[in-house]
């Protein structure tokens, strides 16, 4: 392009007639009776025009180097985005409420007979009357029989007991247990606790949900001769999909019965409580925490940077064209006016 503009220059004369006349008006009004003055001007402006031509190349340097920097933030945050959509993170809220939907309790007595089931309030159990005596049975109670899921063969029979609503008023569930023979070292129940009572007797396929639960759950075991303290909390995790799964987490305490029976027994007590740890639902889900709203207003930022530098870079370089293309004009109007 300077090539080209030198042509431009060359082959237009009349450009050079009117910078002849200018540089005549311009060397009556410089020369002057002393010669020195004349003779320091036209490296005055070379020094002022070789500044400027170098400020511009330095301007951009730093502007190509802003551009590498930008660039180099794009791929950093399309590959911080993409990082953050393979790794979520897992969030957890708790909910309070004042009454649970009241779960059901599902029990593999065996030969294990329930003698008494009762609800009490406020943490307080009074004293058993006639211990490995029949008493009374307040619980709503369902009795189900249905194949095992993992073998389909053999029969287990369960006793669904709803669970605990109130947690306000600290509401629980006491039950007794007596098994007269076993024959195994020890002794022990199988429960299992699944999120819905209602649901379980509103299901018209009671076996398939039982099925399910036993499937979905996990169980657990209270031993006979002591009593069993279950502190349930209920956990809720939100898949991808956006089907729930409900759990449950529980603290068991032990503590050992002393039987008072006046007569020396073969037979077993088991003695279980089952209350609400906290009255806090823990919601659990997985938060993408990568914004893509956030990541395009920085890209749109960076590329109007871009754009904006490669706008400077254009004027810069034009503007450093027409210095040149000054410089040269000068010169020749000098040598014209010398020659």
């Amino acid at each position: 392009q300077l090539s080209e503009d030198v042509e431009r220059v060359s082959e237009n004369p009349t450009e050079e007639r009117e910078g002849e006349m200018e540089v005549h008006e311009d060397a009556s009004s410089v020369i002057l009776p002393d010669g020195e003055l004349g003779t320091t001007t036209p490296s005055l402006r070379f020094s002022k025009t070789c500044l400027k031509n170098v400020f511009s190349v330095i301007l951009l340097f730093m502007y190509l180097l802003l551009m590498a920097v930008a660039v180099f933030l794009v791929y950093q945050t399309i590959s911080d985005f993409r990082e953050k959509l393979k790794h979520p993170v897992m969030s957890v809220t708790y909910k309070e409420v004042s009454l649970y939907d009241a779960p059901g309790i599902a029990f593999y007595p065996g030969k294990a007979r329930l003698l008494s089931c009762k609800h009490h309030y406020y943490d307080h159990i009074p004293p058993l009357i006639n211990p490995g005596q029949p008493g009374h049975i307040e619980c709503t109670t369902q009795r189900i029989n249905y194949t095992d899921p993992f073998t389909n063969q053999t029969m287990k029979y369960a006793l669904v007991v709803q669970g605990p609503r109130d947690v306000k008023k600290k509401e629980l569930v006491f039950l007794q247990f007596h098994l007269n023979e076993t024959d195994q070292d020890f002794s022990a129940i199988d429960y299992l606790l699944f999120s819905s009572f209602y649901k379980f007797v509103n299901s018209p396929e009671k076996e398939k949900f039982m099925k399910d639960c036993e499937s979905s759950y996990s169980s657990w075991k209270f031993s006979g001769g002591f009593r069993t303290w279950v502190k349930m909390s209920l956990v809720k995790t939100k898949e991808e999909d956006g089907s729930e799964t409900v759990e449950f987490k529980q603290e068991t305490s032990v503590v050992n019965y002393i039987d008072q029976r006046t007569k020396p027994r073969s037979d077993q007590l088991f003695f279980v409580v089952f209350e609400w740890k906290d009255p806090f639902i823990q919601t659990v889900q997985d938060i993408i925490t990568a914004n893509p709203w956030n990541m395009i207003a920085l890209l749109c930022g960076i590329f109007l940077a871009l754009f904006k530098a490669a706008d400077f870079a254009k004027l810069s370089v034009k503007w450093m064209i027409k210095i040149r293309k000054r410089h040269l004009k000068r010169s020749r109007q000098v040598m014209n006016h010398i020659s």
